[in-house]
């Protein structure tokens, strides 16, 4: 079990409904994919540095993700936990960043829909990559 997973998990459950924005990073304005995880972060009390400017929609990625290690992520390849993040390829040279909530649920700022969302499983993208949050130090 990892309580700190599935504190993350209900936090960006708790914000489902607010308002998709492109590099959003407060619940008030709109958040997008990475504003999801940035605000989960906060109201669970862990510091969420994320990056500014980005785009998901390219090639290498890596830079754009290297906040989650600062923000206590670890990659992992075990059975999907409450609270895992999941990197996933919606389409060609686009990415996006979900967190795997309770019963397999995924919770994302959803572009199309305009708004956070949980998805029930499975999810319609293949999963690139997966990283769970470590206790706090």
């Amino acid at each position: 079990m990892n309580a700190q997973g599935s504190a993350l998990a209900r936090a960006a459950a708790g914000l489902a409904g607010v308002p998709f924005r492109l590099h959003g990073r407060d619940p008030a304005s709109g958040l997008d994919c990475v504003g999801l995880v940035h605000a989960a972060l906060a109201a669970i009390g862990r510091e969420a540095p994320a990056p500014c400017h980005y785009g998901l929609r390219n090639r290498d990625i890596a830079h754009a993700l290297s906040f989650l290690t600062r923000a206590g992520f670890a990659e992992t390849t075990t059975s999907p936990l409450p609270g895992d993040l999941l990197l996933t390829q919606p389409g060609p040279l686009q990415h996006h960043l979900l967190i795997h909530g309770e019963g397999g649920a995924a919770i994302h700022a959803h572009a199309g829909l305009r708004r956070v969302v949980i998805t029930p499983p499975p999810l319609p993208w293949p999963v690139l990559r997966r990283w769970r949050l470590s206790p706090p130090a």
